[in-house]
């Protein structure tokens, strides 16, 4: 099937019991009540963008659908399911779709994964960060490593294949040594994939408020820091794991098709508060290019919006009116011009291993990429920090380890 008329689906859920120190996301506790009603926008939601995209528009196939948050887990097991089900009723969903949801140790259980599989979900992902019990204090999680082992447990008792442990390194007080524990840790457990990202702190947290004006000591060097880096590639590596993206690791066949879709130029479609959106310019008559957007960011103003329509109206409506009303919970709407989707292509395909096709850039823009990049790609693969053969350009090993300086090379003047 043509990837050109393929879409992903990414479903935010805001909500978490404790806000994270280190997390910027869109995300916080509620009340009962404002989550219920979450939801049930969501749904309206769903519902008039398959006037544009499912059943009753373009019924473009779904590939995947990626539930994240915030906790999704927080939510009962049967409100995930009604947001599924209202999935499969207003678009098409592939048969060999990757469903997946984020977790968190301490709001996870048995009957929520029951549910779960149930409802569709093949592929989970599970939030530990770290096994240390300080380091975890440190960064604000509510649970322990113990948590975490029932959880990995209540996924695989209740018939998932397909599991993903997130990791952090360049913690608050983490040591290389305690570090290299969380991995093997994580390692003897054997899930079929590991996202480790290094701590980045970001401006208005309040781990970055506490570190900049109190104690900088407490995180790890830049030397042991890039030490941890590398020692998470080794140990990966000698246990079977495939680095298939910067920061992610999969065993063979097990790679995260959500987020490859999100490198290799695939639409897709974010629903709810602050959900991205990119959709290119064949998804729909009304785009003359390709697009970015994001939704509101106010879940107040988000749930009133859409509360305000009658569910009963929503399929006799027009795609004029749809579009109308959806236009109020979009907000950063960007064009992309023909140079902002060559350098999207580029820094975002170069994330991964495997990298670009010089083939599939040529149909996609109708110029040679060396016509445009032939100073820059002499220049990394000189270096050695960049390879191209007959179709690919990719960077080496050496070249992901810098891939941020690299990347901002093929941005065009």
């Amino acid at each position: 099937m043509n990837n050109e008329k393929l879409m992903g689906m990414y479903i935010h859920i805001p909500f978490c019991i404790k806000k994270c120190k280190y997390c910027d996301f869109l995300s916080g506790s509620y009340d009962a009540s404002t989550m219920t009603a979450y939801v049930e926008s969501l749904i309206i939601e769903l519902r008039m963008h398959s006037h544009i995209y499912g059943v009753y528009g373009n019924n473009y196939p779904i590939s995947t659908i990626f539930i994240g948050g915030g906790t999704p887990s927080i939510l009962d097991s049967k409100y995930i399911t009604r947001i599924l089900d209202t999935i499969k009723e207003y678009f098409t969903i592939k048969a060999d779709a990757e469903i997946s949801i984020e977790t968190n140790p301490g709001t996870f259980s048995l009957e929520k994964a029951v549910g779960y599989i149930n409802a569709g979900i093949n592929r989970i992902s599970i939030g530990l960060q770290t096994a240390n019990e300080d380091e975890l204090r440190a960064i604000g999680r509510i649970h322990s490593y113990k948590d975490f082992i029932n959880s990995y447990n209540y996924a695989l008792e209740s018939g998932f294949k397909n599991i993903n442990v997130d990791l952090m390194s360049a913690l608050p007080y983490q040591t290389l040594d305690s570090y290299k524990k969380t991995l093997n840790k994580v390692l003897s457990l054997s899930p079929t994939h590991i996202s480790a990202y290094s701590l980045i702190l970001e401006e208005g947290t309040p781990l970055y408020d506490y570190i900049n004006n109190t104690d900088k000591s407490i995180l790890p060097d830049e030397d042991t820091e890039r030490e941890m880096y590398y020692l998470t590639k080794e140990l990966l590596l000698k246990y079977g794991y495939n680095r298939y993206e910067i920061s992610n690791y999969a065993k063979a066949g097990y790679e995260c098709k959500h987020n490859l879709s999100y490198w290799s130029d695939v639409s897709y479609l974010g629903i709810g508060v602050g959900a991205s959106s990119y959709i290119k310019a064949n998804m729909t008559d009304e785009l003359a290019s390709s697009c970015r957007y994001q939704n509101i960011a106010d879940i107040h103003k988000y749930i009133d919006t859409l509360s305000s329509i009658k569910s009963d109206d929503i399929l006799t409506t027009t795609k004029e009116k749809v579009m109308t009303t959806l236009s109020n919970i979009i907000c950063d709407r960007v064009e992309l011009t023909n140079k902002d989707s060559i350098e999207e292509y580029m820094y975002l395909g170069l994330r991964k291993v495997n990298g670009i096709s010089i083939c599939e850039f040529k149909n996609k823009f109708n110029i040679d990429v060396f016509d445009i990049y032939k100073d820059v790609l002499d220049k990394y693969k000189t270096l050695g920090l960049l390879t191209i053969t007959e179709d690919t350009i990719s960077l080496t090993d050496k070249g992901l380890d810098v891939s941020n300086t690299i990347f901002s090379d093929f941005l065009l003047d």
